[in-house]
């Protein structure tokens, strides 16, 4: 195979990031759907939320040691960075990062959680942002403003102070912890 054939196309690799993304997407629902059903809605959702708090500390680790967190391009349609678009995050600005300032379009989790009719189960994924910003910074928490998979047509953040419960919650795991980032609630909303 020649230097020439090495290369790939910016459109092929999103594609293919996009692929691994639906996988990531149909393992959460279906590991999510297996506790639901073992243990009942209540019991397996939180369950998952605790899942999603181990599987968040070890990415937030990973982060902290300078390891790479998303993929560059492909995971998302497009990133906006206050007036400014881009479809690789390598493109947006690092230093004075305002997450307040962020959006992003077309997640190829929420689409495929979407797709397969379990946005609630599918939101309590999304309990892997406040749940790395944490385990790399506990005083603080990257929460959802709007969420593309509870219905927005977009994702956007902040980065807020946590308070002492929500820090004690993390570090023991507790269900409790969920209401860390209240608008993945999507079944306790109207309660």
């Amino acid at each position: 195979m020649s230097d020439s054939d090495k290369k790939v196309p910016l459109e092929e690799a999103m594609e293919q990031v996009r692929i691994v993304g639906t996988r990531l997407a149909l393992m959460h629902l279906a590991y999510a759907r297996v506790l639901v059903e073992e243990h009942g809605k209540g019991k397996g959702k939180d369950l998952i939320i605790k899942a999603m708090m181990a599987y968040g500390k070890l990415v937030g680790e990973r982060k902290k040691a300078g390891q790479q967190d998303l993929p560059w391009y492909g995971f998302h349609d497009k990133y906006v960075y206050r007036d400014d678009a881009f479809v690789d995050t390598r493109d947006q600005p690092s230093k004075d990062f305002d997450f307040a300032a962020y959006k992003v379009f077309g997640c190829i989790l929420a689409k495929t959680f979407l797709e397969y009719g379990e946005p609630e189960l599918g939101a309590l994924y999304c309990y892997v942002d406040a749940a790395k910003s944490m385990a790399a910074d506990p005083s603080s928490k990257l929460i959802h403003k709007a969420c593309e998979v509870c219905g927005d047509e977009f994702c956007s953040f902040d980065s807020v102070p946590t308070t002492e419960e929500e820090r004690g919650d993390f570090e023991e795991q507790k269900p409790e912890w969920k209401k860390v980032d209240t608008i993945l609630l999507m079944d306790e909303k109207d309660k």
